[in-house]
């Protein structure tokens, strides 16, 4: 009974690290279709489940574009890593972008930068993180194309500088998995 109850209570918490982690759906690493996505190497994926890259601080970058399994995989690697044991946040850039400038005008800033450190899995964000704690993000822009969102050459520098630094980068590829699945469903007749 002592173990059914430690069991639980485990199930538990992890239930709540992960709805505070605010993922926007639930996905599984065992439910990523690998052959659908050629360009995603399983053995790198499967050594990035076992969280090693979180407890050294490294970061993570999935870039490519829209379709190719970037959200699946960043979803399904911070709930293991939240199943492990660590505390993980999932924010959409715009989110923070407009939370960290709130928090400016309300002359909170810190206290909101701090929170975000405080997470085990983003340039002030970045920096409290670099080297320390984990950062994993997702994009659809190439890094090159950052500097239409960050438009001073040197910020996007050393934004990409420090997402980068031991990071491990995997490029998904530019075939929608949504589309080819829907093509492929449409036409099998199958809705």
């Amino acid at each position: 009974m002592l173990m059914a109850e430690c069991e639980d209570r485990q199930r538990r918490r992890s239930e709540r690290r992960i709805k505070a982690a605010g993922f926007p759906r639930q996905k599984a690493l065992r439910n990523f279709d690998f052959e659908a996505t050629p360009n995603v190497p399983p053995a790198v994926v499967n050594a990035l489940a076992t969280c090693e890259w979180v407890r050294g601080g490294e970061p993570l970058c999935l870039i490519d574009d829209s379709g190719t399994g970037k959200s699946h995989l960043l979803i399904s690697l911070g709930t293991e890593a939240t199943m492990a044991g660590f505390r993980v946040k999932y924010v959409p850039a715009a989110r923070l972008v407009n939370e960290l400038v709130e928090a400016a005008d309300e002359l909170v800033l810190n206290k909101t930068i701090a929170r975000y450190g405080r997470a085990d899995l983003l340039f002030q964000v970045l920096t409290d993180r670099e080297e320390t704690s984990s950062v994993a993000i997702a994009s659809n822009e190439s890094f090159g194309g950052w500097t239409k969102t960050f438009t001073d050459p040197r910020l996007c520098a050393a934004i990409v500088h420090r997402l980068t630094f031991n990071a491990t980068i995997i490029d998904t590829g530019t075939q929608s998995y949504r589309l080819s699945r829907t093509q492929a469903q449409q036409a099998a007749g199958t809705p």
